[in-house]
């Protein structure tokens, strides 16, 4: 996953709607139950190829409520299979041994501190 959508969601389906591959899911399919949505992210490439930034987080209406979070890769595959999630939730994954493009020029140190991918 390279972003994340945390509990200040309001649920507007903007960023579904801009996501090019449909890696977003609504509250109802949020595979931790809770009531916000939910960016799978062994799907989630950051727009890379797509658009110069995570296009989700451009369509947003609520500030800070899209932020970084680890990339999908080999290296970072103990990060998603503990409880790391807002809340401390599991993610939810689909498939383990997917390995997303992720942008190269944010920082691990802004990931783990899960800096907004749009800052105002």
């Amino acid at each position: 996953m390279a972003v994340i959508i945390n509990d200040t969601c309001i649920n507007c389906a903007a960023c579904i709607d801009e996501c090019p591959v449909e890696a977003i899911v609504d509250e109802d399919d949020n595979p931790t139950g809770e009531e916000y949505y939910y960016v799978y992210p062994d799907k989630c490439v950051e727009c890379v190829g797509y658009h110069d930034t995570p296009a989700c987080a451009e369509a947003c209406p609520t500030e800070g409520c899209i932020t970084w979070d680890m990339p999908f890769t080999a290296e970072n595959k103990d990060f998603f299979s503990g409880a790391n999630y807002l809340d401390g939730h599991n993610y939810g994954i689909n498939d383990a041994d997917a390995e997303m493009p992720f942008r190269d020029d944010i920082s691990a140190d802004d990931r783990k501190a899960r800096k907004p991918v749009v800052e105002d």
